[in-house]
């Protein structure tokens, strides 16, 4: 491994008020996958988006196999062999998977020859164990399915460069690991992975070397020989970091949240979510483990009243109606979806009107649409990002221009810092880095000790094990049993995952 493929050289670029990459060196060796670490905002994805020609660099040059080259745009980067899977996917949702494979493919312009992009499709599924059908819609597929459609994009176009944006911020364990074997497979075939990741046990399994930046530079390269997770993490962060938070004894006290044969349909029409019964203490976390797909996104989604459905939803023993949001907000429950981009966030709006959108219907303020002045929301947003660290150069910047992490800081700051007495968390700290996944954990236990209930949706089980004083598990949209969040279980939760009912599946 000593020639490379990709070196990146001096490489400058700002932003209004933002140096986000600080004069940065960076080469990709041949046949390997160089790890880019970094806390949210550190540079690492402005430096891709300059590779992949997304961004021109305002001073520095780029090498490929040795050759200057000057990358204008994606379709030059694609050119020269460059791929790059960004944290949000590129799919059109009504498409078809090869309609959307198609999508920007020279050679078929404007009537492709879709039968046969399947049938290339299904060979390439087949020979790096992508599993996907071919006719499916993207709308369809889980987010699993979806990234191994953008994987097959840039198999199909002989992709030898690979940038992987935070690939398995929306994988569950299993999901990911299928990914690790995929990108083993694809340097068998002559590719080269630089795969962008805030996961210190993921980089440390798949890379070979590990370069880790912090405010823009590089803050050392380090070959995963030489490399531990508490190491790591103080490189990124530039302190010792508590990788596993200490956790108070749990007190619960009454009844937050009750659901009682909660029925809901999935986008397909079909029932996502088949009789759950559940019970949410004040004082307590009650985690959600599952595979991806079983019911957990639209679950949240009825609990919210964003969803319809029938059965019971009671907060404080009182019935929510469905759909009835403005209610739940009345009640003081935060919400963190698992889109943020999408449903949590209005891209276009500036940062200080994202965090502040709920105010108007919380019983927390005393809102008069007469006095309302939208600067007077600026000083308190500018306390919430310092103290949630969130990277902008200004609350009045559009969210759609920050980080994938940052717009995630957003929404947690919003929900989380108005005292919240029920708290529904989906993903929570997907896509942070550890330093920010720290202050998360902390942020939910202290709410926990001060007496919200708490019920926590997430793919991670270790996040599960970290957070959770009680643990279901959910499969096909029904609950098969309940477990202590204890690795010690770890068998026991994972054949409840894959369909295994346990005994005696009541809550106590």
């Amino acid at each position: 491994m000593s020639e490379f493929v990709l070196k990146l050289s001096n490489i400058v670029k700002t932003f209004p008020g933002v140096l986000a990459n600080d004069h940065v060196d960076f080469a990709l060796f041949k046949g390997e996958v160089h790890a880019l670490l970094g806390e949210n905002g550190a540079g690492k994805t402005t430096l891709m988006n300059i590779t992949y020609g997304i961004y021109k660099p305002d001073s520095g040059d780029m090498y490929i196999d040795d050759e200057k080259v000057d990358i204008t745009s994606p379709h030059r980067a694609m050119e020269y062999g460059i791929g790059m899977i960004q944290q949000h996917f590129s799919l059109v949702p009504s498409f078809s998977v090869s309609e959307n494979i198609a999508l920007g493919l020279n050679e078929f312009k404007l009537f492709p020859k879709i039968d046969m992009i399947k049938k290339r499709v299904k060979a390439l599924s087949e020979k790096f164990g992508l599993d996907v059908n071919p006719n499916s819609r993207i709308w369809q597929l889980s987010a699993g399915e979806q990234q191994r459609v953008e994987i097959l994009k840039l198999l199909y176009m002989n992709s030898k460069i690979m940038i992987l944006d935070e690939p398995t911020a929306i994988l569950t364990p299993q999901e990911a690991e299928n990914l690790f074997k995929t990108i083993r497979e694809m340097l068998k075939y002559g590719a080269s992975v630089i795969f962008i990741s805030h996961k210190l046990k993921e980089v440390l399994e798949i890379s070979d070397r590990i370069t880790v930046m912090r405010h823009g530079k590089v803050a050392g390269t380090i070959m995963k020989d030489e490399a531990d997770e508490k190491m790591l993490a103080k490189k990124m962060v530039g302190r010792d970091v508590i990788l596993r938070i200490p956790k108070n004894p749990a007190h619960p006290q009454k009844s937050k949240l009750k659901i009682k044969k909660l029925w809901s349909k999935g986008d397909e029409g079909s029932y996502a979510v088949q009789g759950i019964d559940l019970d949410v203490k004040t004082g307590e976390i009650l985690g959600i483990a599952g595979v991806a797909g079983n019911g957990q996104r639209e679950l949240a989604e009825a609990i919210y009243g964003l969803r319809k459905y029938t059965g019971e939803v009671e907060i404080d023993g009182s019935k929510i109606q469905p759909l009835d949001v403005k209610k739940r907000i009345k009640k003081n429950v935060a919400y963190i979806p698992q889109d943020r981009k999408s449903v949590a966030l209005c891209g276009n709006l500036p940062a200080y009107y994202n965090l502040f959108l709920k105010i108007f219907r919380s019983k927390k303020f005393d809102f008069n649409p007469y006095l309302f002045k939208p600067f007077s929301l600026k000083k308190s947003a500018e306390k919430l990002v310092k103290e949630y660290q969130i990277s902008t150069s200004s609350v009045n910047l559009s969210v759609k221009y920050l980080s994938g992490g940052n717009m995630q800081k957003i929404v947690l700051a919003r929900e989380l810092s108005v005292d919240p007495e029920l708290i529904i968390a989906v993903h929570p700290t997907r896509g942070l880095d550890v330093g920010a996944m720290e202050f998360v954990y902390k942020t939910l236990l202290d709410a926990r000790d001060k007496g919200a209930a708490v019920l926590l949706i997430a793919g991670d089980l270790e996040e599960i094990f970290t957070l959770s004083d009680r643990v279901a598990v959910i499969y096909e949209g029904k609950i098969m049993g309940f477990s202590e969040p204890d690795e010690s279980r770890l068998e026991e939760i994972g054949l409840m995952m894959a369909g295994i009912k346990k005994e005696g599946v009541e809550q106590k």
